[in-house]
């Protein structure tokens, strides 16, 4: 199946200029929608079929469809990007691809062709291109999803019916208002998975299941929850929803004899983010080691009051980079860098997002130029 093979229908009562522009003034976060999505549908012995182009909306839904009783559902999220010259961008899409395929696995659903799933994109993209912002810090956010639509009640396998959806919404800077440390609360009472869970799925039960943490992470005055290993209870793992990074030093352009960057391994319960794996070729480049391994709650406590660990920082698509400024749980409370956000944090991001909004170059290959 290629772009040539989408039945396109064009949306008949799409956004004017004027009302475009109100949105993109201040579009907010997930908060408004283009004039148009994709859908393709799934049969077991049939493959995908019946691509299409249509304007956005609602989707018609038997209320005894799988995914609304046994959760069979899986989404990304990546980001279009209007560069300098007038070139619009994504970032990595192919990583995505492989990345909703292994979620399709451990979900028992059925994997999408990589070029398919890019063609989904550019079609969108290419026909909404006016949705992309032209602001700094500003894009247009790509949700790609697929859910289980067969209409049946048993829980015994798998659905053999499904859809693939892709929809946009243009974003705005995710720090409109400069880029400040969050404050974190470390769960003892919550886990966000376990061995041999769906932890590195990204599926939607994941992100259900940490709301109960991130409720008690406001109710004791903090941004974010920070997840441990549901075994020990010991073992940092993510926060919110993005990897997490220790910078230890500080690189001789602050006086330091070099920073070098932890981040805790991939082990079957943590989300293996596309910011996380671009991190983790970039930094070496820029003259600073990364190693993959295990950090606890004690050694990220003694190693902030030592001085040893100067700042640790969180990343996903959405922040790219969010630095952690303070932390509290029930038995401690401890600060990092005074609750500013450090060098290494910043310089890293600015090389990334350089990369995506065509300011640096790209020596990798990441940038997916769509229109």
């Amino acid at each position: 199946m290629t772009t040539q093979d989408f039945q396109i229908t064009l949306n008949e009562r799409s956004a004017t200029a004027e009302e475009r522009e109100r949105v993109l003034a201040d579009p907010g976060w997930g908060l408004h929608f283009t004039d148009h999505m994709v859908t393709i549908r799934y049969k077991e012995g049939k493959g995908w079929y019946d691509a299409r182009l249509e304007p956005y909306g609602p989707i018609p839904m038997d209320p005894a469809s799988q995914v609304f009783h046994y959760s069979q559902e899986l989404f990304e999220g990546l980001k279009a990007y209007r560069q300098a010259d007038g070139t619009i961008v994504t970032f990595r899409p192919y990583a995505n691809a492989a990345r909703m395929n292994r979620s399709a696995r451990r979900m028992a659903m059925p994997e999408i062709p990589e070029q398919l799933f890019v063609d989904s994109l550019e079609i969108l993209v290419s026909t909404d291109r006016e949705w992309v912002p032209t602001r700094e810090g500003q894009s247009l956010y790509l949700r790609p999803f697929m859910f289980a639509t067969t209409r049946a009640l048993g829980v015994n396998q798998p659905a053999d019916e499904y859809m693939f959806v892709v929809i946009a919404s243009p974003s705005g800077n995710y720090y409109a208002r400069g880029i400040k440390p969050v404050s974190v609360w470390l769960s003892r009472d919550y886990t966000r998975a376990a061995p041999g869970g769906t932890g590195e799925a990204k599926t939607g039960g994941n992100y259900a299941a940490s709301f109960a943490g991130q409720a008690q992470a406001v109710e004791h005055g903090c941004d974010q929850v920070v997840w441990l290993d549901a075994v020990e209870r010991r073992w940092v793992e993510e926060v919110g929803s993005m990897n997490l990074f220790f910078v230890y030093g500080t690189d001789a352009e602050h006086g330091g004899q070099g920073a070098r960057l932890r981040t805790p391994a991939l082990t079957g319960t943590l989300l293996p983010g596309i910011t996380r794996d671009s991190m983790l070729k970039l930094a070496p480049d820029l003259g600073i080691p990364v190693e993959e391994g295990r950090i606890s709650v004690q050694e990220w406590r003694e190693g902030c009051e030592s001085g040893e660990i100067t700042e640790v920082f969180g990343c996903g698509t959405a922040a790219v980079i969010s630095p952690v400024g303070h932390v509290k749980a029930p038995d401690m409370e401890f600060t990092i860098r005074g609750g500013e956000t450090g060098p290494i944090a910043m310089r890293l991001r600015e090389e990334l997002i350089g990369i995506q909004y065509g300011t640096r170059p790209d020596p990798y290959g990441w940038v997916h130029k769509i229109v």
